[in-house]
């Protein structure tokens, strides 16, 4: 069976295109953030305990599946040759996720595992920050995905 050379190339831009990862990012993203955790407060068998503690071990797993997101966004972007076009946007993901996962994260487990110890603690804006920072990202990767896809779309004609 004869290799389709343009069927491969196609696969290799599609690979090579930044938009998959970051819409895959924002799927899990949105998932977690914006369906299942708000979804596990309502559900009245579950204790705010048991959920604060559920939260904290869903919220740390997609952080580090958030991690892997990054690194690959950043290869595919370099790779696409547009890291010169879209470095604002790499540079505002990097540091939004480097503040979640190293002072925001920390912080509300710290704040849930009081909870779960049975303190109640003080008013705090963490959370209020965790949020903000979250849907700034959720914007940023759509953003980045559908400039990705409309520059690699124009530069291959049909």
């Amino acid at each position: 069976m004869p290799v389709n050379k343009a069927a491969l190339k196609a696969l290799g831009r599609a690979i090579a295109n930044p938009a998959w990862p970051c819409f895959a990012w924002f799927g899990m993203t949105a998932g977690i953030s914006l369906l299942e955790s708000p979804a596990r407060f309502t559900a009245s068998t579950l204790s705010r305990a048991a959920a604060l503690d559920l939260g904290r071990i869903v919220f740390s797993l997609l952080n580090k599946a958030e991690l892997l997101a990054l690194v690959v966004v950043l290869i595919t972007v370099r790779v696409s040759g547009q890291g010169r076009r879209f470095w604002a946007e790499c540079a505002m993901l990097t540091l939004i996720l480097m503040a979640q996962s190293v002072w925001l994260l920390p912080a509300l487990s710290a704040r849930s595992l009081q909870i779960v110890a049975g303190g109640e603690p003080g008013p705090s804006f963490v959370h209020a920050a965790y949020a903000t920072l979250e849907l700034l990202k959720l914007a940023l990767l759509l953003v980045l995905g559908f400039r990705t896809l409309a520059i690699t779309n124009r530069a291959v004609p049909p």
